[in-house]
């Protein structure tokens, strides 16, 4: 086993135990219009080249070093021939925090101005957060949040 693992700063946690952590490292979105898709989630900051719209694979890099990954239904089905588009509701979804309150209830109406679903006008939680949910063009529920002031 390499010191770098025993230390922890290798790929993955050694454990005494003799086993290692995974750490999430990416989340992946199958999309079926790649450039519809990274056009919205451009309009939330994320920094996808442009060239990314025609591949059948996209990835933008977090700070932090997360990584965000878009594949085509075509791409998975390669590999996975008897995947399915899954139906009845998000299994999952990503969420954005905002700088303040004002920016969840801007960021919300630019992108449903731009023609994007909302699907929950921004509020007020009573978790202490502004919260909103627009879908993304693939239907998935994307958040929107700040810390209350």
């Amino acid at each position: 086993m390499s010191d770098s693992s025993k230390t922890g700063q290798g790929p993955c946690t050694y454990r005494s135990d003799m086993t290692t952590t995974p750490r999430l490292a990416a989340l992946g979105l199958v999309v079926s219009d790649m450039a519809a898709s990274l056009a919205f989630y451009r309009q939330l900051g994320l920094d996808v080249p442009p060239e990314a719209d025609t591949a059948p694979h996209a990835e933008a890099t977090l700070p932090g070093g997360m990584r965000v990954l878009w594949d085509t239904e075509e791409v998975i089905r390669s590999f996975d021939p008897g995947w399915t588009r899954p139906q009845g509701g998000d299994r999952m979804g990503p969420a954005f925090r905002c700088g303040s309150p004002a920016e969840v209830d801007a960021v919300y109406e630019a992108l449903v101005s731009a023609g994007h679903r909302g699907r929950l006008k921004p509020w007020d939680a009573v978790w202490g957060q502004r919260y909103a949910v627009v879908l993304d063009p693939d239907g998935c529920g994307v958040s929107l949040f700040a810390d209350a002031t």
